[in-house]
């Protein structure tokens, strides 16, 4: 998730774990135990795009690195804040507490969270929530705010401090409920195309979990398509992108191209455009798909020109939206669909 959501979520842990022993204390280290597994931001200043790719969410996601940090941490902590009266197992299943929710809610998001690093390079990707979400962050970050203005007294906090948590999953739970809907709602409408594949991806569209971004993989290539959890028609309309794999021939000893097709995790297409030879890595969307089903993936690496993916991942996640893009978005979210559409 976003660094806000992280900052907010932890500070109210941090209220409901320490607040009475702590007072508004409670909120910052909460904060501040929450975010600690981001500090892997800092190797982007020198390692190359597509090393930072795999290092982002790597071993500072890891169920390693959780478990060692929080019991330095908690270690530390008791021996900082010995007049507080928190045991130092109650610090270190604190900050526990805190590292495990970052690395767990992280995981659902699409970029893939490496929880068994060092071990095993696998990352863990639910797919359900869009990495910023601000129906699930809301209420976070209303209450984050109320906490900081009243008094460490008020009788207020724990009604702020229940509710915000107990509102976001809420709806965490219904985006779980969502991803089985469209996933049913998928298989059925594949079935029905009578197109065979090997593996489907269901993921959300940016800032939103009612309209769903499809990707059902086949031999040689894929099947894109949207579907809104307010669709009440049965068919989905679904665009082939071919995966062009033979592009790459005098390209397979390339380094970046090894580590892009294990982030990847393999859905991913290659595309000659203009003098570029793109990398796309299909699990992060079109830009403004929704619209243009023949839209380019947000999410592409030139291949031939290095030096020209910095920010990888961000580069096309918001280029070309407009008041028009975010109509049709709004518009298909709510199954609103123009007259020559499925």
């Amino acid at each position: 998730m976003d660094s806000f959501t992280h900052i907010a979520l932890g500070a109210i842990i941090g209220e409901a774990y320490a607040g009475k022993a702590l007072g508004k204390k409670a909120m910052v280290i909460g904060a501040l135990a929450q975010s600690l597994p981001d500090v892997d931001f800092v190797m982007s200043f020198w390692l190359r795009p597509v090393d930072n790719l795999l290092a982002h969410r790597g071993f500072t996601h890891s169920l390693l690195f959780c478990i060692t940090a929080a019991t330095l941490l908690g270690l530390l902590m008791a021996q900082w804040h010995r007049s507080a009266g928190i045991s130092k197992k109650r610090w270190i299943l604190f900050f526990g507490l805190q590292l495990s929710i970052h690395v767990l809610l992280d995981a659902f998001n699409s970029y893939g969270v490496g929880w068994f690093e060092p071990f095993s390079h696998l990352r863990v990707a639910f797919d359900i929530l869009y990495v910023v979400d601000p129906f699930y962050s809301i209420w976070l970050g209303i209450a984050c705010l109320a906490l900081l203005l009243l008094k460490s007294n008020s009788p207020a906090r724990k009604n702020w401090t229940g509710v915000s948590l107990a509102l976001s999953t809420i709806y965490l739970l219904y985006a779980i409920y969502n991803k089985g809907t469209i996933n049913n709602d998928v298989k059925s409408a594949l079935h029905k195309k009578t197109i065979v594949y090997s593996r489907l991806l269901t993921t959300p569209t940016p800032l939103n979990n009612w309209l769903w971004y499809i990707i059902a993989e086949t031999d040689s290539g894929y099947h894109v398509g949207y579907r809104s959890v307010f669709d009440g028609v049965d068919s989905i309309n679904f665009t082939f992108f071919p995966r062009q794999a033979s592009l790459l021939h005098a390209l397979e000893d390339n380094e970046d191209l090894q580590k892009l097709k294990r982030f990847s995790q393999g859905y991913y297409t290659i595309e000659r455009r203009d003098d570029a030879l793109l990398f796309n890595d299909l699990r992060f969307g079109q830009i403004a798909g929704w619209s243009d089903p023949r839209a380019m993936f947000a999410f592409h690496y030139d291949l031939l020109h290095p030096d020209a993916n910095l920010f990888v991942v961000q580069q096309g996640r918001f280029s070309n939206w407009n008041k028009k893009t975010v109509r049709v978005l709004i518009r298909r979210i709510a199954a609103i669909r123009q007259a020559d559409s499925q």
